[in-house]
């Protein structure tokens, strides 16, 4: 048997083959435009997403045999606001997670509403990039396309629906909604109302192995895949990349270090920290996790070597820093460039270089960026640590990743040992083990990871330097507090 994975990206879709053994057999990349019609709004074509499958899977099958596919599942970029009218066409561009257009309605969701109300209803507060606030900035700022709405859906649920013509969504992507009562399950009554939207304008609710139909014969034939694939429910892109580096089972961790960077903490039971600075969302396993979210990771290298240092070398940026710069850097970087979520909330704050002087060097702030990402993982770690969770190791996978001097650092930022998955194939990965269980190759995604997830190497901290980045650390945690007003004033300007 095959099994298809598709991982549903900000700038790109990839397609990921897999046989029953777990081998990855081939991967197709298709990009696509992001749109900035505003500055910090961000959107997209939803038809670019499925337009990349239509070309992406018959590009992925060449050299196989379809009539082996046996299922298929989607992961995807989480929050976005994906909206339908009666003929289920697109009526506007989605509105995706990295868009901070929403700050009125979080401020109304978070002040009006009230944090007690939504933690009691959803499990979490209202952040700028969740679902609902966009949904009640459409019914303010475009109220004829908040009419036509029939349907609501999120990016991967979109692709599903183009597969299968059927509304879905699973839990672990519905949780980022801030629509759905986490701990229960259900739809919340409140937060729909609050939305100004029903209960049947919303898609049907799965677990994230559950199949939720099988592709359409006319889809189908242009894929060029055999009627009754199945397709799974599928999940949010980082409950897909736990899966897919077996962070399954209470206490288990994962740092993803991809255009955003997250610290996931997977738990057999449903908790929220008493700030609601941590996400309480449901695990694509059926049981649920503990999440920290930063809008700006990997994308912050990126930003500073390509749009201000001209270069795409990234690895040459880091071969010029001294190892005597390691925890030794006089700069700091507060990497918010698309302002944050996970722990401040905060869409004002924005990318900030201090302790400059004539003495700095390039490589002194190549450095300061990538200990900056470091530091602001650890500010949700933190929060995991003060409610008690024991975090002896963790998972470490995305593009940042694959850098051997960022993932040591990260190891001696958060002075535990950083395990890499032998497939480092991230929510593509994770997505085609939940088709396998679709598919009843598995009984249950437990067993699934266990049997095809092992651990390529190990990165131990290192004692002198993680004693040296604790100092960092605690000079770096008191420059937000310090510039937090300052970016209010700035953003009222």
């Amino acid at each position: 048997m095959l099994f298809i994975g598709v991982d549903l990206g900000t700038s790109a879709t990839k397609l990921l083959l897999v046989n029953e053994k777990g081998e990855i057999l081939n991967t197709v990349t298709k990009e696509y435009p992001l749109i900035f019609p505003q500055p910090g709004w961000s959107e997209q074509e939803p038809s670019g997403w499925w337009n990349a499958c239509l070309e992406g899977i018959p590009e992925l099958m060449k050299g196989f045999d379809a009539q082996d596919v046996a299922a298929l599942s989607v992961a995807g970029q989480m929050h976005g606001l994906v909206v339908l009218d009666e003929n289920d066409e697109v009526i506007r561009p989605a509105i995706l997670w990295n868009d901070g257009r929403t700050f009125a309605e979080v401020d109304y969701l978070n002040n009006t509403i009230g944090k007690d109300k939504l933690s009691q209803w959803t499990g979490n507060i209202a952040f700028a990039g969740f679902t609902a606030p966009k949904i009640l900035w459409m019914r303010n700022n475009e109220p004829e396309k908040f009419d036509r709405i029939q349907k609501i859906m999120l990016p991967k649920d979109y692709v599903a629906y183009c597969l299968t013509g059927v509304h879905s969504c699973d839990y672990s992507d519905a949780s980022g909604m801030l629509l759905l009562d986490v701990e229960h399950k259900a739809w919340s009554p409140e937060m729909l109302q609050i939305c100004g939207v029903t209960e049947k304008q919303m898609p049907a609710l799965f677990e994230s192995y559950d199949v939720i139909g099988t592709i359409k014969p006319e889809v189908a034939a242009k894929l060029g895949l055999p009627e009754g694939v199945k397709v799974t429910a599928g999940a949010g892109d980082n409950a897909a990349a736990a899966v897919g580096t077996g962070t399954v089972g209470n206490g288990a961790c994962n740092i993803s270090l991809g255009t955003s960077g997250t610290i996931f903490i997977s738990s057999d039971t449903f908790g929220v920290d008493s700030g609601n600075s941590l996400h309480a969302f449901a695990h694509s396993d059926g049981k649920f996790h503990l999440m920290g979210c930063m809008l700006s990771a990997a994308s912050c290298n990126k930003w500073f070597c390509e749009d201000i240092l001209k270069t795409d070398d990234y690895a040459g940026e880091q071969a010029q820093i001294s190892p005597e710069s390691y925890g030794r850097n006089h700069v700091f970087f507060l990497p918010y460039l698309m302002g944050e979520r996970s722990p401040i909330n905060d869409t004002n704050a924005s990318g900030t270089f201090i302790g400059l002087r004539m003495d700095t060097s390039r490589a002194d702030m190549v450095l300061a960026v990538l200990e900056g990402v470091c530091f602001a993982i650890r500010d949700s770690f933190e929060v995991a640590k003060g409610l008690g969770i024991d975090i002896s190791r963790s998972m470490i996978c995305g593009g940042g990743s694959k850098s051997p001097l960022w993932r040591q650092m990260m190891a001696n930022v958060l002075g535990i040992p950083l395990d890499i998955p032998q497939t480092e194939q991230g929510p593509g990965y994770g997505a085609a083990i939940l088709a396998m269980v679709g598919a009843g190759l598995y009984p249950d995604v437990r067993t699934a990871c266990d049997a095809l997830v092992h651990v390529a190497e190990t990165v131990e901290p290192e004692a002198d330097m993680k004693a040296l980045y604790q100092e960092r650390y605690d000079k770096f945690r008191k420059i937000y507090p310090a510039c937090k007003q300052l970016f209010a004033d700035l953003a009222g300007m």
